[in-house]
């Protein structure tokens, strides 16, 4: 989705703007558009040439996937926002969710809830074994311009209570200087659920843009 290098100033993590003729959009699952900076289905409104690979051997799969869940729209099965500048950034897959108590919750909308916090850059929501609840829930979030301290960390879990419910209020707050991300700018969820679960020896890293990512977030767990 995103332009030539240098075709438009970059930010560091957003996939930017799309190319010409390739018009996205985000719904939320009742599939009306989403605000500026509220995560929720990343669609493409109108036809292009990507939209034809299929899947090999499954042409049905392929159209239940991508094309039946969203009526005339290609759906990525990823999650986005856009900014207030018309930047767009994925956030996760759909599919990414928490069990908490037999109750599914979509990290996209515990995300969604934390960035629209006026202190929060960005946020990452995981799954975390939890003896009572089957998963906890913890969360690893950077914050704008404001020191992380236990009074933002009580005052982003009462935002998540206010914006979704009870049920959804972190286990877990984590500040961190930088999300590990793909070179293509996606969050790596699977390395924060391994470190949110005391995990010594993470999943594959070779995609992993910024190693010393990595390191911080294991010293700041060790600290």
């Amino acid at each position: 989705m995103s332009p030539l290098p240098g075709a438009i100033p970059c930010k560091p993590g957003s996939c930017t703007k799309p190319l010409p003729g390739i018009v996205p959009r985000v719904l939320h699952a009742d599939l009306s558009d989403v605000g500026t900076n509220e995560g929720g289905m990343l669609c493409i409104e109108k036809p292009w040439p990507g939209m034809l690979r299929g899947v090999w051997g499954d042409d049905e799969r392929f159209k239940e996937t991508y094309w039946k869940k969203v009526p005339h729209m290609y759906l990525t099965g990823d999650n986005a926002r856009q900014d207030e500048d018309g930047y767009y950034w994925i956030m996760g897959r759909i599919d990414d969710v928490i069990n908490v108590s037999g109750h599914r919750l979509s990290t996209i909308e515990i995300e969604s809830a934390l960035v629209s916090h006026p202190s929060v850059a960005e946020a990452a929501a995981v799954g975390r074994p939890d003896e009572i609840k089957g998963q906890g829930i913890a969360v690893f979030v950077t914050l704008k311009n404001h020191a992380p301290d236990e009074s933002i960390r009580e005052e982003l879990k009462k935002h998540v209570r206010k914006e979704i419910g009870a049920l959804a209020v972190p286990d877990e707050i984590r500040f961190t200087t930088m999300l590990p991300k793909t070179r293509s700018g996606k969050i790596m969820r699977r390395l924060l659920r391994d470190i949110a679960s005391g995990k010594e020896n993470v999943q594959d890293t070779s995609t992993l843009e910024d190693f010393s990512v990595l390191a911080k977030l294991r010293s700041d767990e060790e600290s």
